[in-house]
């Protein structure tokens, strides 16, 4: 074996390295050292993602099954950039009683996560694919019940385990029907030649829809999302914000990839009339949902399975404008729906408070965490000038770039959408500036963290909705992706 290949998976060695670094000093280093792995963990991780932003290159290992491109080095940057922050407004938890026993396990979990979902999103043959799936999903359920004495969250771990069970039986069941279609391989290329010239046979259309189902669950797509209000409820919030950001961007762009390289030649027979009625049917039961939540945390979870419709409009699209919108979408998303939860779990671990009710007047007691509230919920409702619009403009452009009847029918049915989840996203403005009940929240200084983490969310909000360059960057990365094939089995 040429071991010299495995300096192309650059970013997947870095957070192994920071892994191994954590790992060993929680392991040997003394009691009275142990509060250090915290800034450890965090710096070390701070520098892989520095890095990453830099590391552009383009190359594959072991046969082709790890491919490795400007585009992919981007979401993978954008999602080490949303877990640094998660990592930062989970300082005062992790480091409370409740948390501190655990501490290295929780950032070995995170790291370990991050590295499946890296193989997730580089891989192009589907053995490595799936191991980076499990890499993902399994410590995932261990991070959901890392609070072991809270009920709640056992609850929610194993309603967890049991969809990432269920959804890659799935997903697995869907390619052995295209393993049975193909000559024997599971390259994303010999299957995507296999499919070409197998025509619209019933197993390959049911191939396509287990596919689909096991990305649904993954991405709390309708009807696929029933574990996701209580499951984000159950656990520990700092896990709660990893499971609505990065895990989501993750899969959807492994999503992307997998409907465009192995079945894009049959995306206009068959896949893209299913996917627009998963995005309908995302996008509306989401937000009607959410309606009628007054939990913050299951407020944010239905808010989570609209946002993921909207993702998906960027898949439609199938094209260069399609994904820069989608990694655009994606990086506003982490802004903005981290500046929420910092907002949620600064809140919670002062007065364990989570009800949107007891956030009635919090202006009068916490101007500040109400500014940074407002902002992030104005920016996932598409307020103008905020960033969120601008990610919601360019995804229904991209949408609607082909110029098809049924597009522009998916699009204003999204729009009136938008103008739905208005309603409930105000919610929680009125809560907070509007209401004239006295405040239920008393005054309180947060943890430096969370301040940050919250300063780096509201910049990231504004940033984003008045500076163009870093759409501009996305879309040279995308259009080198095509450059480079990645759309070339579209019909």
């Amino acid at each position: 074996m040429n071991y010299a290949q495995f300096l192309t998976m650059q970013q997947e060695l870095g957070v192994l390295a920071v892994f191994l670094i954590v790992f060993l000093f929680d392991t040997f280093c003394g009691k009275n050292y142990r509060s250090a792995v915290t800034p450890l963990a965090i710096v070390c991780f701070a520098a892989v993602t520095v890095y990453g932003f830099f590391c552009c290159g383009t190359g594959e290992a072991f046969g082709g099954m790890y491919v490795t491109s400007p585009v992919i080095c981007a979401i993978k940057s954008i999602l080490n950039l949303g877990a640094l922050i998660v990592l930062i407004q989970a300082i005062p938890w992790i480091n409370s009683e409740e948390g501190a026993v655990r501490r290295g396990e929780f950032f070995e979990l995170i790291f370990v996560t991050l590295f499946g979902m890296y193989l997730m999103i580089s891989a192009r043959h589907f053995l490595l694919f799936i191991i980076g799936l499990e890499s993902a999903s399994l410590p995932l359920a261990a991070m959901v019940a890392f609070n072991k004495n809270k009920y709640e969250s056992h609850e929610a771990a194993v309603k967890y385990m049991f969809t990432a069970i269920f959804s890659s039986a799935i997903l697995m069941m869907g390619l052995s029907f295209v393993y049975a279609l193909s000559n024997g391989s599971l390259y994303f290329a010999d299957l995507a030649e296999t499919v070409a010239l197998g025509g619209n046979s019933v197993l390959l259309i049911t191939a396509i829809a287990f596919v689909i189902a096991g990305f649904g669950f993954k991405l709390s797509l309708v009807p696929f999302h029933l574990w996701t209000a209580d499951t984000y409820q159950g656990a520990p919030t700092t896990v709660t914000s990893y499971l609505s950001v990065i895990s989501k961007g993750s899969a959807a762009f492994a999503f992307l990839v997998v409907l465009v390289q192995v079945f894009g030649t049959v995306y206009s027979d068959i896949w893209e009339w299913m996917m627009y009625a998963l995005i309908i049917a995302t996008i509306t039961v989401g937000n009607l949902f959410a309606m009628r939540q007054r939990e913050m945390k299951r407020f944010m979870a239905f808010s989570s399975v609209s946002q993921a419709g909207y993702i998906m409009l960027g898949i439609i699209a199938a094209n260069v404008l399609g994904m820069a919108s989608m990694l655009f979408y994606i990086l506003v998303y982490v802004f903005s729906n981290l500046g929420v939860f910092g907002v949620i779990q600064a809140i919670e671990n002062k007065t364990g408070y989570t009800n949107m009710n007891d956030y009635k007047g919090l202006h009068k007691t916490n101007p500040w965490l109400s500014f940074a509230m407002t902002l992030a919920v104005f920016s996932l409702a598409g307020i103008p000038p905020f960033a969120g619009f601008f990610s919601k403009i360019l995804i229904f452009t991209a949408a609607t770039e082909s110029g098809s009847v049924a597009l522009y029918v998916l699009v204003l049915i999204a729009l009136i959408n938008t103008i739905i989840s208005l309603y409930y996203y105000l919610l929680v403005v009125k809560a907070m500036w509007i209401s004239g009940d006295e405040p239920v929240i008393p005054t309180f200084k947060s943890a430096g963290s969370e301040r940050f983490g919250l300063w780096i969310c509201c910049a990231g909000i504004i940033f984003l909705g008045l500076i163009s360059c870093i759409y501009g960057w996305l879309y040279c990365v995308s259009n080198t992706a095509a450059v480079e094939g990645f759309f070339k089995m579209l019909s």
